[in-house]
């Protein structure tokens, strides 16, 4: 069952082709590596990546809805402290400033109306779990990212609002870090690099490959930067669609469907 999104399936994908390369063992700092492999999956980056989705599609609750998702599919790889938020039968914010904020958040970025708008949902859906000023800016900061690129404007613009609205260091590039960035999953340490994978990018494959480059957080990184580079580039390879399609349950093609079938008018 391949999905017909051309928005989503952009972080999604961005998941997959990372979720080999994470943590020390695995990482690998050049762009040349095999896109997929028979162990690529999706990750936690992934389910809640839908887990989103489906709250906007469908107007559902961002904290009984990610909570769902995540015990459904209880072995997606998330974090001790987002584990311990699952087991709890009230779950309740935990101050985090982790990058799982930025990793799930893509679809707001795609179905605001405003930009405005987009930064108050991404704040909304973060701080159910990440209410740290940091969790909830790298959620801002990538859904604000998203949405100015897909309503066109150029990469310097996007730069300039993300440098002059959440004092990220955008100057650096990644020949300049790759030597030494480590894993590192907290939004400061992880949204800023993945947005310059992006802006350095040529193509969504491009930033796909540098956003892996770096190591550390890699399947993380990745699904940030894949929802920018669609959102700017607006074509993934079909290839790309149809083998990450052919990893993913049913339930999360369907959702991605139907976001796409709501929400893809505003990418033309």
């Amino acid at each position: 069952m391949t999905t017909k999104s051309k928005t989503l399936i952009g972080a999604v994908a961005g998941d997959v082709i990372g979720s080999v390369y994470e943590w020390r063992g695995n990482n690998i700092k050049t762009t040349r590596f095999p896109l997929f492999s028979p162990e690529c999956c999706f990750t936690d980056d992934t389910v809640l990546t839908v887990a989103v989705a489906d709250c906007i599609l469908n107007g559902k609750d961002f904290a009984q809805t990610i909570w769902d998702y995540g015990r459904r599919y209880r072995n997606a790889g998330y974090g001790k402290r987002f584990r311990e938020w699952l087991h709890s039968d009230q779950p309740c914010p935990y101050n985090s400033f982790g990058n799982g904020s930025a990793m799930r958040v893509s679809a707001v970025g795609f179905a605001a109306g405003s930009l405005n708008e987009a930064l108050t949902v991404a704040k909304q859906s973060a701080e159910v779990t990440h209410n740290h000023p940091e969790g909830v800016k790298g959620a801002q900061a990538t859904a604000a990212a998203i949405f100015l690129a897909r309503t066109g404007s150029s990469k310097q613009e996007i730069r300039d609002y993300l440098s002059r609205t959440f004092a990220y260091d955008l100057s650096f590039t990644l020949d300049e870090i790759r030597p030494t960035y480590r894993f590192d999953s907290s939004c400061q340490g992880s949204v800023p690099q993945a947005i310059v994978a992006f802006l350095e990018s040529a193509d969504y494959e491009n930033a796909i490959r540098l956003a892996v480059s770096i190591g550390g957080d890699s399947d993380t990184i990745a699904c940030i930067t894949g929802g920018m580079a669609t959102a700017f580039y607006k074509d993934i390879p079909q290839t790309i669609i149809e083998t990450v399609s052919s990893k993913l349950p049913r339930e999360f093609v369907e959702v991605l469907d139907g976001f796409e079938e709501k929400y893809f008018i505003g990418m033309q």
